[in-house]
């Protein structure tokens, strides 16, 4: 009799082994694909990257129509992540003006946001700052510069795909919120060319699906490359393009770009 379970639980052992094995494989295989593809975006300078400066022409689409276009300038700065690292640390902010006038801007950080016009400083509101939380955590540059490591991020190789006729590695990461991104890196150049991902948002019954796609590649400064060129779909609509002209890094910008003047006038936040 005792034999006999000990038969059994050496069998249930024996079918158990490889399936764990099979997962140890896709977690290492997917750590290897971001390792080559945080190398081939600069490895440490990349890492190192403080902030940057992207300029250029944006344009957004309504139902797959041009439904607005301006000169962008958007600017980014990293914080110092704590260490050990965060989960869901928020480590960023940005300044984004449309426009050929650089007066009016919107202001995003860790926990604001306002649209700054000469009028004075509005507050955003409350969803768009969730939406501006969950689109950067989300990202996978930010997710290379700034999550790795990051307590509960598990990344694990999800096979090969095709994007553009461009053979892929596919990597899904999720975080220990469950936020999940499938990553697409370009098998020969190693870098991120799609990303995609799902998030509620209030008042909707279904999830919204955003796609994300990557291309036209250059070097930023020091062997830090990045792409000039970024198209979103949200819900297989296309909803947001930038084509960048110049890509600056580690211009030195100050917090004052990224917070408001002390003078300002503040306005009630939108009804």
């Amino acid at each position: 009799m005792t034999h006999g379970i000990s038969r059994r639980k050496a069998a249930v052992l024996l079918m158990t082994v490889p399936a764990a094995l099979r997962a140890q494989s896709a977690a290492e295989k997917g750590q290897r694909i971001v390792d080559r593809a945080l190398e081939a975006l600069g490895g440490p300078r990349f890492l190192a990257m403080q902030d940057r400066i992207e300029a250029g022409r944006a344009y957004s689409f309504y139902r797959e129509r041009l439904s607005g276009l301006a000169r962008a300038r958007l600017l980014t700065r990293y914080l110092v992540r704590p260490e050990p690292p965060v989960a869901g640390f928020l480590g960023v902010r940005e300044r984004q003006s449309f426009g050929k006038s650089e007066d009016a801007y919107v202001l995003l950080g860790e926990d604001y946001g306002y649209d700054v016009t000469y009028r004075g400083a509005r507050p955003l509101p409350k969803a768009a700052l969730e939406r501006f939380k969950e689109t950067t955590l989300r990202n996978i540059f930010y997710i290379l510069r700034q999550r790795l490591g990051e307590p509960g991020l598990s990344i694990e190789a999800r096979g090969t795909d095709i994007v553009d006729n461009i053979p892929c590695d596919t990597v899904e990461i999720i975080d220990a919120d469950n936020r999940q991104v499938t990553a697409y890196f370009q098998q020969s150049t190693r870098l991120p060319v799609k990303q995609e991902t799902t998030r509620r948002e209030p008042g909707r019954p279904t999830p919204v699906e955003e796609v994300t796609t990557f291309s036209k590649y250059r070097d930023v400064g020091g062997g830090v490359l990045w792409p000039f060129v970024i198209q979103r779909h949200r819900d297989g609509e296309l909803v947001f393009s930038l084509y960048a002209e110049t890509v600056q890094i580690n211009q030195n910008l100050t917090d004052n770009l990224f917070t408001l003047p002390a003078n300002i006038k503040m306005l009630p936040p939108p009804k």
